[in-house]
């Protein structure tokens, strides 16, 4: 049997089966979830996550006699979302697999999403071929100072080819542009606890009733509602879309750390970067204080983002001293 991977609980998954989303109109209706275990021996293959199997794998399962299944391979995977384990530092964690689209979800205060947390999110999406965009909920709750910031990171991120929308899940504003981008596609739903991305995920399709927190008053910290990593497979009201649309929700990210990234390659994970690389004087040129160098040259020129390029720096310099959490 195989089948696709919608939840993970600790040691049980959660599989739907092929056939059954692949025929289904409204795969949310009348789906036959199996619940399986993964065969013992998978994890002696060498496998430095802490999850070998994740939302979003396609698997190979036995059913056994009690209506149980037994996972006994996992699929390769066309790409992945993976950070390092938050208390295993020598593992990784895997958030995701098989995405079309990764959103990252942010906010300007309730509580505010660092630029350096975006663009660590970011890089690990240039890393493994996943299209991203950058949601700034809770919009509503804007002043004119806050528009001002919101307008100014829209400006860098959209020079840097990331479609950038403003929402407030809560009044429904900007709700339609989000779901006429992702209708039909594999989408991961990131950010830190508290950006409201549970409450995003009820406002794009209504019925999932997923359950929403609130913000720490005293923190300004959100607090964890998503427990474990889950996928949503689902058709979209009002998109033209005839596939179904799988949405993934999980756990609220405290810290993003990066993992088997060469200081060599950092670079070309920053796209406006990307575009002047050939013109820079070495051609080992780390972009930092090399004479004649095509990135700074640009920075100066107002045609790279200083923040972009100061968080560059930051992620470089964590990964030359071993530590790439943030």
């Amino acid at each position: 049997m195989v089948g696709l991977v919608i939840r993970t609980t600790g040691s049980w998954y959660k599989v739907l089966p092929t056939s059954e989303y692949e025929s289904a109109s409204n795969p949310c209706c009348g789906q036959s979830l199996v619940n399986c275990r993964l065969r013992g021996n998978y994890r002696l293959r060498g496998n430095k996550q802490t999850n070998p199997v994740a939302v979003g794998d396609q698997v190979e399962y036995l059913l056994q006699d009690d209506g149980t299944g037994v996972i006994s391979e996992v699929r390769d995977r066309r790409n992945y979302i993976v950070r390092k384990a938050t208390k295993l530092s020598k593992q990784t964690h895997v958030i995701a697999a098989n995405l079309d689209r990764l959103c990252i979800v942010a906010t300007l205060g309730f509580p505010r999403t660092s630029t350096g947390f975006i663009d660590r999110l970011l890089v690990t999406a240039e890393a493994y071929h996943i299209p991203a965009c950058i949601i700034f909920n809770k919009c509503d709750l804007y002043e004119e100072t806050l528009w001002e910031i919101h307008n100014q990171l829209k400006a860098i991120y959209q020079s840097a080819s990331y479609p950038v929308m403003a929402v407030s899940a809560l009044k429904g504003d900007g709700i339609e542009e989000v779901r006429q981008a992702i209708a039909g596609q594999t989408v991961l739903f990131s950010g830190h606890s508290g950006v409201g991305k549970s409450a995003l995920l009820n406002a794009i399709a209504p019925g999932l009733d997923l359950r929403v927190g609130e913000v720490s008053e005293w923190s300004m910290k959100g607090r964890h509602t998503t427990t474990f990593a889950e996928m949503f497979p689902l058709m979209l009201p009002g998109t033209a879309s005839a596939r179904p649309t799988f949405l993934i929700d999980t756990p609220g990210i405290k810290e993003f750390g990066m993992v088997d990234f060469s200081l060599g390659e950092l670079s070309h994970f920053f796209p406006e970067m990307r575009r002047v690389l050939h013109d820079c004087h070495f051609a080992n040129c780390t972009h930092r204080h090399e004479p004649h160098c095509a990135v700074k040259q640009a920075v100066d020129d107002g045609l790279i983002s200083t923040e972009r390029y100061n968080n560059y720096l930051a992620i470089y310099d964590q990964i030359e001293n071993g530590n790439e959490t943030r």
